[in-house]
Formats: structure tokens, sequence, C-alpha cells
């Protein structure tokens, strides 16, 4: 069992016991959850998004927290030699 509480910004590997695995950056943390970016689309170009300031999809994955446990810390992107940025101001791009 592990001590490890996930801080938004973590890069994170979900293991289920079902042995299914989700992997991303922890997007959303309170008390009793956390979400995790597992993917990034583009949003169609229509008339309903084309006024839209959000040009993204995020994929999310709810972990709750007991189920922390689960959770593998891989690696953060809170350091600053990040540079380039995703679409929402102050998100960084993914690492590919």
């Amino acid at each position: 069992m592990s001590d490890y509480i996930p801080q938004v910004d973590d890069y994170v590997r979900w293991t289920r016991k079902n042995g299914s695995v989700d992997e991303g950056w922890v997007y959303f943390k309170c008390d009793e959850t956390i979400s995790i970016e597992v993917g990034v689309k583009d949003k169609p170009k229509c008339q309903y998004t084309k006024n839209e300031k959000h040009k993204k999809i995020h994929i999310l994955v709810c972990c709750q927290s007991f189920l922390w446990n689960e959770l593998e810390y891989v690696k953060n992107r809170r350091e600053n030699h990040f540079t380039e940025y995703k679409s929402q101001t102050d998100r960084y791009l993914d690492i590919q």
C-alpha cells in the first residue's frame, strides 16, 4: 500500500485490480477525488464551437481517494524547464 498523495501536475499511472491501466496528468484534486487527463483532442470545427475560447476536449478519468493506493507516481511538470503550453493558459504541453 502506497502513502503517495497525488498533486495537480503529477504524471501518474493507475493500475487497477482488473489489470487495466490509465496514465496521464493529474488535472484536478480535492479531498475525495482526482481527475487524470488521459487524452486531449481538438474540438470539431462547426457552428457550435466556432466562437468558443477553449479549442480542446480533455478526456478525464476520476479516481476516488480510497483508490489512490493504486496510483504510481511517474514525474511532475512543476519544474521551470517547460516552455510550451497547451490550449489553456498556465497548462503545460503533454510530454510525448
